[in-house]
């Protein structure tokens, strides 16, 4: 059975190598680099077997990206915890949404009006409309990716309507086809990063609820979610150019 495994990092500056990945089911380090093969120099290596192989990496690439501690103990927040997140972040709060839909999404008031007329209402006073503007107006910034399937979903598609909503009071709103975000390996993971520096990593059971909510500070581990950010702003589009993809297709 293959390993699953998940980049952690690299010092380079060109070509990805040297690097580390973690086996995500055993937690094993793998060391990527250049090949140690001179038969001088593994005649000196203590407890080299026939099996082994040895490479040659910076010590600034352990230092950065190896694991800090031998057991990651998770740091799990409270909803008011994580609602203060957006009240305190300093320049920049992001989002991707991977999932086929949300179980808040389909208790929301706003979500059945939707499946009855086709358009979604919107309460201008709800809190977060009236944070999203507070933080927006003064000079932050508030996005998300949302990945979308073809055809999206009836609660993908209640979300794209209410993305004129989002937008209206400062969030830049972009969707990615699930396609792309696969040939571009994105993981089917839901967080918040703020100010570059804090993930907050949501997870869900089958039904779409929301179970429990990840703070996550660790420097690799943070870079991380920094470069799949990244990876998703830049192919994906804005939401309005995808509803006219979608509106296209029928």
């Amino acid at each position: 059975m293959a390993r699953q495994l998940r980049f952690s990092g690299t010092d380079s500056k060109v070509d990805g190598c040297p690097a580390l990945h973690t086996d995500e089911g055993t937690g094993e380090i793998i060391v990527q680099g250049s090949p140690v093969t001179d038969p001088e120099d593994l005649a000196q290596l203590q407890h080299y077997g026939p099996d082994d192989a040895a490479v040659a990496v910076p010590r600034e690439l352990l230092v950065n990206w190896g694991p800090k501690e031998m057991d990651r103990v998770p740091e799990m927040v409270d909803r008011d915890t994580f609602r203060r997140l957006f009240t305190t972040f300093e320049h920049t709060a992001w989002r991707l949404e991977t999932r086929r839909g949300y179980a808040s999404d389909r208790q929301d008031p706003d979500f059945q009006a939707f499946l009855a007329t086709g358009s979604s209402p919107c309460d201008p006073e709800e809190p977060w409309f009236l944070n999203i503007r507070t933080q927006t107006d003064a000079g932050k910034t508030v996005g998300r990716v949302r990945i979308a399937d073809n055809p999206p979903t009836t609660e993908q598609r209640f979300l794209l309507d209410y993305a004129r909503h989002n937008t209206a009071v400062g969030e830049d709103i972009r969707y990615l086809w699930r396609e792309d975000a696969d040939q571009a390996t994105l993981p089917a993971e839901d967080f918040w990063i703020f100010d570059s520096r804090i993930v907050a990593l949501l997870r869900f059971d089958d039904e779409d609820t929301m179970l429990d909510i990840e703070l996550i500070t660790e420097p690799a581990q943070v870079v991380r979610y920094a470069t799949i950010r990244d990876a998703a702003m830049h192919h994906a589009i804005p939401y309005d150019q995808f509803a006219a993809q979608v509106a296209a297709t029928g």
